[in-house]
């Protein structure tokens, strides 16, 4: 009878746990590469940028090279103290700026620079973050996709390190490969939407124009998503547009991290069992998953829990009651080997294999960061990450 109530009490985490599994079983090898029909070539490049001086000219003109002839690349200066707005011209962008201290974040911005867009709409818009780099084709697969899947295309927004990165931004960076690479491949093949990842995000234009944007929400893109998903017009994955982000250093990746993994929290607890509920109710399965999707915790933290449960349920062995360590030491060890594997398979380049030492530290670090986030209560501002130089 203890046993069953043990299960009865831990099916929840399970549940989760099989939810994880599922996507990075799934994603751990590449797609084939997906054709599409040639979509239409009336595109705008729309870049949100907040106090970028010294970033925004290299990434304007490095996204430069790989544009489509008659492309439009526009920039929003939202709110900068700093000269982003001649920086980003002088690289040959079009820029807009909007000064509005009261009204701060990133979907503002976007939604200034549709009304920019709205006298002469473009077919196709993709929105690329102000740090960002692409590779070539990038901008061609993004509007195909869009054009062919009548609704929004997230690419892989990655986070690309280098030799002298530090340790905890490494392993950072390789665990947003595996969010933002493996399991997103991994929901494509389970018929899920794409998580929107902010950077690589394409849309038709008429999707577009229909989107709340104008909100203070820190994290924008993963509200988009989920007004798509309402909407009836689920995004999708494209993982042959590759986006790439300067790394930070760790002061810089801290706050990153604070923000996004704040923001998506505090979504996930408002929406997710609503939005798993209501998708059964409707049967629909875009709505089903994604809501099983945000109850998923940050990696660090969902293995941190399973480990706390796998002592717990050790020690319940010790008295007698063995299945349900049973059950929880096969599926620390299953996400456990799983990642590992993702590591071996697509994330070596980001995270060197003599960092893999540090992971203890890493683990503390995130532990302390969501200690922080616990017990902050104001609401978190749209502001630059520092970059490692």
């Amino acid at each position: 009878m203890t046993a069953l109530i043990v299960f009865v009490m831990l099916i929840p985490l399970w549940a989760i746990d099989f939810v994880f599994l599922a996507e990075v079983i799934l994603g751990l090898v590449a797609q084939g590469r997906r054709t599409y029909p040639q979509g239409p070539r009336k595109i705008a490049i729309l870049t949100p940028a907040h106090n970028e001086q010294g970033t925004i000219g290299a990434s304007v003109t490095a996204i430069g090279r790989y544009l489509p002839a008659g492309t439009r690349q526009l920039v929003i200066a939202h709110n900068c103290s700093d000269g982003t707005a001649e920086e980003a011209r002088a690289a040959g962008a079009e820029v807009a700026a909007l000064n509005e201290p009261d009204r701060r974040g990133k979907g503002y911005a976007l939604a200034f620079g549709r009304e920019q867009l709205a006298a002469d709409p473009p077919d196709i818009v993709i929105v690329i973050d102000a740090d960002c780099t692409i590779d070539a084709g990038t901008i061609e697969r993004l509007a195909d996709a869009a054009a062919a899947h009548g609704s929004a295309i997230q690419g892989s927004y990655l986070f690309r390190s280098r030799p002298g990165d530090a340790p905890m931004v490494q392993i950072s960076n390789f665990a947003m490969l595996v969010k933002n690479l493996v399991r997103q491949r991994g929901g494509r093949r389970l018929g899920a939407p794409a998580l929107m990842t902010g950077s690589g995000m394409a849309f038709p234009w008429a999707r577009f124009a229909a989107l709340d944007l104008a909100t203070g929400n820190i994290v924008e893109d993963l509200a988009i998503g989920l007004e798509l998903i309402a909407a009836g017009a689920p995004p999708a994955f494209e993982e042959g547009a590759h986006v790439w982000s300067v790394p930070s250093n760790v002061a810089g990746t801290e706050t990153q991290r604070a923000r996004w993994e704040g923001g998506f929290m505090a979504t996930a607890r408002s929406t997710a069992l609503p939005l798993f509920a209501r998708g059964l109710a409707r049967l629909r399965w875009p709505e089903i998953w994604m809501g099983l999707h945000l109850m998923v915790p940050p990696l660090t933290l969902l293995l941190t829990i399973n480990v706390l449960v796998w002592i717990v349920t050790g020690l319940l062995a010790l008295l007698g009651i063995a299945a349900p360590f049973h059950l929880s030491s096969a599926l620390l060890a299953m996400m456990l080997a799983s990642v590992l594997i993702a590591w071996v398979l697509a994330g070596r380049a980001l995270l060197e294999p003599k960092m893999l030492v540090r992971l203890p530290f890493y683990l503390f670090w995130k532990l302390a960061l969501y200690a922080r986030l616990a017990r902050k209560t104001e609401k978190q501002d749209w502001v630059r990450t520092e970059r490692i130089d």
